[in-house]
């Protein structure tokens, strides 16, 4: 049975739409597979900036041999990212005197098996999340990685446990971006949702602040968070758990006992208020000047 696909293309103006018809055309030519084929495309006569494509797969089973076929080409150039990731790991130096927001992550990770749903924030907590959480499934890190909105992981952390009742779902925030949406806690308690809250709370608004240190001479403006809120009486206010930590040595009882613990659970984690995320592009930089 024959799969039909609508492929919409809108472009910015004419030299576009002539560059990427150009393109189209050669991409098109050079399919040699029989099982797919252009079938026709067209102008939206109320845009024309707007192409449409529509497009046929004869089988679905041509589509996988076709899909096998292109993911075959990548494995030579995934292997050599395998093989830069195991010789150079992300890393970080640990303290003994104050708790590094990396190093909660790993426990976290290891604590869950890497099977948790992880939402985030946005900002440092969410690139934090990013590199040290491993993944074992796909489609387990929900963040808002284009638009970058602060005040998502929670809301999100609510939608995914509303969706899959039966697995930990944490929400890794800052103490800035937790702060924009802090009074859903009041709908997972209503709707009786156990999702966790482990906030890296290092006093400042993080990626900012990294910026103005790096870029500004650490002329820190509007970005100390030293009147934010006491997030465990927050999460006693709203008929939740508090939780908190201080040092080292307490991140992994208070992750255990958060984990354990029956419905929501706000985890106050006093991390190294200056950590810095790395790698890091300045802005307008190419990819080869990165901060390491």
């Amino acid at each position: 049975m024959s799969q039909l696909f609508q492929l919409d293309f809108f472009l910015k103006d004419q030299a576009s739409v002539d560059t990427f018809t150009d393109y189209m055309n050669r991409s098109m030519s050079e399919m040699t597979d029989d099982d797919f084929k252009e079938i026709a495309r067209y102008v939206n006569q109320d845009d024309p900036h707007h192409l449409i494509f529509l497009v046929q797969w004869s089988t679905r089973e041509a589509h996988d041999v076709w899909l096998e076929k292109e993911s075959a080409k990548h494995e030579p150039w995934l292997e050599r990212i395998s093989g830069w990731s195991k010789k150079h790991p992300l890393t970080y130096k640990d303290k003994c005197t104050s708790i590094k927001p990396q190093f909660i992550i790993e426990k976290l990770e290891q604590l869950t098996k890497g099977d948790a749903i992880i939402t985030t924030e946005v900002g440092q907590n969410q690139m934090w999340a990013a590199q040290f959480y491993r993944f074992n499934k796909p489609r387990h890190f929900v963040t808002s990685g284009g638009l970058g909105t602060m005040g998502f992981g929670l809301p999100a952390a609510i939608g995914a446990q509303m969706a899959f009742p039966d697995k930990i779902v944490i929400d890794i925030a800052g103490d800035g971006s937790i702060q924009m949406n802090m009074q859903e806690l009041a709908t997972a308690r209503q709707e009786g949702l156990p999702v966790k809250i482990a906030i890296l709370n290092n006093g400042y608004l993080g990626m900012v602040r990294q910026w103005q240190e790096l870029f500004y001479d650490k002329r820190y403006a509007c970005t100390n968070m030293e009147h934010a809120p006491d997030f465990v009486k927050l999460a006693q206010a709203f008929g939740a758990v508090g939780l908190r930590a201080t040092l080292p040595e307490e991140v992994e009882p208070v992750l255990k006992e958060g984990l354990a613990t029956p419905g929501p659970v706000i985890m106050d984690f006093a991390v190294e208020k200056e950590e810095s995320v790395y790698p890091m592009v300045p802005a307008g930089a190419p990819i080869t000047e990165m901060l390491l």
